[in-house]
């Protein structure tokens, strides 16, 4: 029943199951919905964005300084390419997929089906409001997949823009929007979704996996993590600083996959470090007038995560670490300068808590073992760097270590390539996105099997258990 819209007797609660139902009709429908349909739905989506690129970069910059071109790269181009992307293999993911039968299923045909697993609960994050909102609802659409999405409180600016976008395009019944703080998103975690995809930190994502879990909701975690980088005395030193400052200080730290701490040998630590202070000047502070003054670097969100962040450089420096750049803040601005640590220990909270801001930590190694060592004595990162020749330190890196995604001599960039799965495992995440990874997360992958009538070779081991059905069995269970 529709409830009343007078606000007298309706509850939040009741608009939300109000929606969902609406949604869970749509479900059933677009369970035979086709790829025209389906493409229509992202075109239109892709329309919008490129009509309003200009409210979609003010809303960033009103959100936290972000600036211009890095909206239009890390905010814009991830969904337009994922729609793109989509739009041009959707029709091969939609087909169903024959598969080859084993002797023991002679005369039987197999396939699977793709199909939407029905109404979806996206809760996305602050730190990239408009791309980690809209890529999975990209996925969803393609899948079939009718959304309830929440966008975070924390950016304001773009979750509104969010909600009046939906609006403009969609049909609630389609797709919905509601904003506001975690009650909202509790309230609807209370909902029988038939899938939740929740971009976040792994302390959220528990409590995202055990509400879903209440509802046997199928779920996928995009989580975080202290992603480590290793720079071996084979690196190119000023390639490897360049790449890992511009992935380091994109949205002023605050990306899931950013290079969380440098291992670096102790035979270039020096000049590695050199390195990384020329990169930063050159990219933030070409006319020497001031980091703070820079227009290309965006801000911290707000000022419990600016306190947060000085909190942790702060127990560092009391505990030995030495500042070797930076270390400039501004409480009002919510500015904190790119910044260079070393001299850490495990002691210190920097070396526990992923930083999610613009502060570098430098620790040497010896030996790649030493390295590998540290890693896998943290919780499994979502991604992995490694600067270095390809060779059999690399090698056994990729083998000695486990992350969501691996990249050699460069960083964040696997983000955008249409054809890896992207995500964590285990403390990262759970499931995979992007392309047709992210389509899958949306489907139920159903097995369908046609058997022939008559006889056929499962005749054979049915009741009587006689002795020739039991030898039959025996034979079965030895040689097939």
């Amino acid at each position: 029943m529709k409830p009343t819209m007078d606000g007298s007797k309706t509850t939040p609660s009741d608009l939300y199951q109000y929606i969902f139902e609406l949604q869970k009709t749509t479900s059933i429908k677009w369970r035979s919905s086709t790829v025209k349909e389906r493409s229509k739905r992202l075109e239109n989506l892709q329309d919008w964005i490129s009509n309003n690129t200009q409210r979609i970069r003010q809303a960033l910059y009103e959100d936290f300084k972000k600036p211009f071109p890095e909206t239009d790269l890390s905010e814009i181009y991830p969904v337009t390419s994922e729609i793109k992307h989509t739009l041009k293999n959707l029709k091969s993911w939609m087909k169903s997929k024959k598969v080859s039968s084993s002797l023991s299923m002679s005369g039987t045909k197999g396939k699977i089906v793709y199909e939407p697993k029905g109404v979806s609960l996206i809760i996305s994050p602050w730190n990239y409001p408009f791309s980690l909102a809209i890529g999975p609802l990209v996925s969803a659409l393609a899948a079939g997949c009718p959304v309830i999405l929440k966008p975070s409180e924390m950016t304001p600016h773009t979750s509104g823009l969010i909600q009046n976008m939906v609006v403009e395009i969609f049909d609630k019944s389609e797709v919905s929007v509601f904003n506001g703080d975690a009650e909202v998103s509790q309230a609807l975690l209370q909902l029988p979704f038939d899938h939740v995809f929740f971009t976040g930190s792994p302390t959220v994502g528990k409590i995202i996996m055990e509400a879903a879990a209440k509802q046997l909701s199928s779920i996928t975690l995009e989580l975080g993590g202290k992603s480590p980088t290793i720079v071996d005395y084979t690196a190119d030193l000023k390639d490897a600083a360049y790449k890992i400052v511009s992935g380091k200080f994109l949205n002023c730290g605050q990306t899931c996959i950013a290079p969380d701490y440098i291992l670096v040998h102790e035979s270039v630590q020096e000049h590695f470090l050199m390195e990384l202070k020329v990169a930063i000047q050159k990219m933030y502070d070409p006319d020497y007038e001031g980091i703070e003054k820079s227009k290309d670097l965006a801000r911290i969100i707000n000022l419990k995560n600016y306190n947060r962040l000085n909190s942790l450089l702060e127990d560092a420096l009391q505990k030995g670490a030495n500042i070797e750049f930076g270390g400039t803040k501004n409480p009002e601005t919510l500015y904190i300068e790119p910044t260079i640590v070393t001299n850490l220990d495990e002691s210190m909270e920097i070396m526990r808590e992923e930083i999610f801001g613009p502060i570098l930590p430098i620790i040497p190694f010896k030996l790649i073992s030493e390295a590998i060592s540290i890693i896998n004595n943290k919780p499994k990162p979502l991604a992995l760097y490694y600067f270095g020749e390809e060779n059999e330190t690399s090698e056994k890196v990729i083998q000695e270590t486990s992350s969501g995604n691996t990249v050699l001599n460069d960083c964040v960039l696997h983000y955008l390539h249409p054809n890896l799965p992207f995500g964590g495992v285990n403390n990262s995440g759970i499931g995979k996105a992007h392309g047709y990874f992210g389509y899958l997360a949306f489907s139920n992958e159903k097995g369908v099997l046609k058997q022939r009538i008559g006889f056929n070779n499962s005749t054979l081991v049915k009741p009587p258990y006689d002795i020739k059905t039991q030898k039959i069995i025996s034979t079965l269970i030895k040689w097939l």
